[in-house]
């Protein structure tokens, strides 16, 4: 486990971050200092602090390592030209809170305040977070009781506007729009791969040779052999899928000639790749279960697409501003957090809490739920 210097223990909150704690060094900061102004309305560094550490836990915990490095080496790999890994995520972290902001200040167009019932459930869910977690700990990440209820009352109310920000779509969508063709096929491959598991390319001359069995292949079914029979013949892997027009896999250039193809049963000539030989038969013109699917699959486009351009509406008539020399002061390369998972707290520092028995398994995404009543999602874009 990767250690900052001086750690701190933090029991996340119940319900939002899962049965999970974050350790992190510790940190004095000027809480009430704005990090930004959204329609009117502060944003604390109290909150942004904590709604970052979060964020930064979760990407140490489960990125650093797939990405080869620690996590002070993630933060200061280069993004793009001239931004490095933190300052992406950051300016990514603090357009996500402006936006949690921006749709708070519409919830009362669409009946989405909070009740009764869930403000109990947010300040519980915070008392409780206040309680199980040390002076220190909390210091680390901001996790102060009314910096933690402000972030859970974003998201709670984000998680109630989503829905009806997607409402009043038209969910009618022909089979034409929607059609999903289907398709069998086998690739003859250039990489051939030893007993052990290496991988080799072919040599040119063994590549002639496939070329020849792949279009003995193809000549065969052309001429009426059963597709599966002739491929296990020639000793390759039938394949499925269904495809429109604009799919790119298996391949763009395979996708191209199947769908070119004007009759079930016709099968493509041998097309060949950078990494080897594919042959299709179309099996069908209207594959009815994956048109179905895409239906689906629109008409939810069509859902987050109205979604995205009420919440860039309402953001570009919204008056932003951010205090950089406030933000600057949350800083990921000197300050580190980790997520622990509750089979993990008996065996590590002192310092850290114990996670409640019956708590639910790790879930450090942020779109969950806090307790039965106070359910809290990051769907903002």
């Amino acid at each position: 486990m990767m250690r900052f210097g001086k750690r701190a223990a933090v029991l996340a909150i119940a319900g939002v971050f899962g049965a999970s704690c974050m350790t992190g060094c510790s940190g004095s900061l000027d809480t009430d200092a704005v990090v930004a102004t959204v329609g009117g309305e502060d944003i604390t560094l109290g909150v942004a602090n904590f709604y970052a550490r979060m964020q930064q836990g979760q990407y140490e915990t489960y990125y650093a390592g797939m990405l080869g490095s620690t996590p002070e080496e993630m933060w200061t790999q280069e993004y793009t030209e001239g931004t490095t890994m933190e300052d992406e995520t950051k300016n990514s972290v603090l357009e996500m809170l402006e936006d949690l902001y921006v749709i708070s200040q519409h919830a009362e167009e669409y009946d989405a305040a909070l009740t009764e019932d869930e403000e109990k459930a947010i300040s519980d869910a915070a008392a409780q977070f206040d309680a199980d977690n040390t002076d220190e700990a909390k210091e680390a990440v901001s996790g102060y009781r009314k910096d933690v209820e402000k972030l859970l009352e974003l998201l709670t109310i984000q998680t109630k506007m989503e829905d009806a920000m997607k409402e009043g779509v038209d969910e009618e969508v022909s089979d034409e729009e929607a059609a999903q063709k289907g398709m069998q096929y086998v690739f003859f491959s250039f990489t051939t791969t030893d007993d052990a598991g290496n991988s080799a390319e072919m040599t040119d001359d063994e590549k002639e040779e496939l070329r020849a069995a792949a279009q003995d292949f193809d000549d065969q079914v052309k001429d009426g052999d059963d597709f599966e029979s002739a491929a296990e013949s020639a000793g390759v892997e039938v394949r499925t899928t269904t495809f429109d027009s604009e799919s790119t896999s298996p391949d763009a250039d395979l996708i191209a000639a199947v769908d070119a193809l004007e009759a079930e049963g016709d099968v493509t000539d041998v097309i060949e790749t950078d990494s080897g030989l594919y042959v299709a038969e179309l099996t069908s013109l209207l594959d009815r279960d994956a048109t179905d699917q895409e239906k689906e699959n629109i008409v939810e486009q069509r859902r987050q697409d109205q979604y995205d351009s009420l919440l860039e509406e309402w953001r570009d008539a919204a008056d932003i501003t951010v205090n950089e020399k406030v933000w600057d002061k949350v800083d990921f390369e000197d300050q580190g957090v980790t997520i622990i998972t509750s089979d993990e707290e008996d065996t590590t520092s002192e310092d850290t809490s114990q996670t409640d028995e019956s708590a639910d398994t790790t879930d450090t995404s942020d779109s969950s739920e806090s307790g039965d009543e106070a359910s809290s999602g990051d769907n903002t874009e």
